[in-house]
């Protein structure tokens, strides 16, 4: 689980986005049944649970929606290893983000953050599509945009901004988001490294923009 491999890289793009360590458990939630029995393949993990949470909406904490939630448990050592070699926080504490060993598989490592932290929609007024990141550490949101920086279709984005809760958030700039969904969700069906709701709202939000 912590060497390089397009599976590794996109498992811990979801923790990073929507998981935490703690002292003996590696956690990663998913809003799909089937998105969370794949990670739970890749580490391992017997059992996937299930329940209904009330959330707020990332860019206005006044909006709640309730929505599914898949929890994906990993218990033994493997969380104190992994803050210890990827550097990923645990118990709270800061972390350090040292996944270089999983930049070897760039595309797996940002489609799993962009599930995990982040938003996809067609934005109506203007005809686009908006892909923007969300996540309460700033460090956490360095490690996406050094790989948008990195992946071969251009994707330019706009500065860190605060969120209503105290988190953080930053949008790729709308003219280069069908490129950079097109090429993190190509072949996908090949390996199933991917989220099946996440992908089909993409494909909808764009097939949407093309046809304003």
């Amino acid at each position: 689980m912590l060497e390089s491999h397009p599976e590794t890289a996109y498992f811990w793009g979801r923790v990073v986005g929507d998981g935490e360590l703690t002292d003996g458990t590696v956690t990663v939630r998913a809003n799909d049944e089937t998105a969370a029995r794949r990670l739970a393949a890749i580490a391992g993990a017997e059992q996937v649970d299930h329940r209904i949470v009330e959330r707020d909406y990332a860019h206005d904490t006044s909006i709640t929606r309730s929505e599914d939630e898949f929890e994906v448990t990993v218990d033994g050592p493997l969380a104190d290893r992994a803050a210890a070699s990827l550097g990923l926080p645990i118990d709270g504490d800061a972390g350090g983000y040292r996944l270089d060993v999983l930049e070897e598989h760039p595309k797996q490592l940002l489609r799993g953050l962009l599930e995990g932290c982040g938003t996809i929609c067609f934005k109506s007024d203007d005809g686009t599509v908006g892909m923007s990141f969300v996540h309460d550490d700033e460090a956490a949101l360095d490690v996406v945009r050094k790989l948008l920086d990195e992946i071969p279709p251009a994707a330019p984005y706009d500065d860190l901004s605060e969120t209503s809760s105290g988190g953080y958030w930053f949008g790729v700039d709308d003219e280069y988001v069908p490129d950079v969904g097109e090429y993190l969700y190509d072949g996908v069906e090949e390996t199933g490294l991917f989220d099946p709701e996440r992908k089909r709202k993409l494909t909808r939000s764009l097939d949407q923009a093309e046809n304003v």
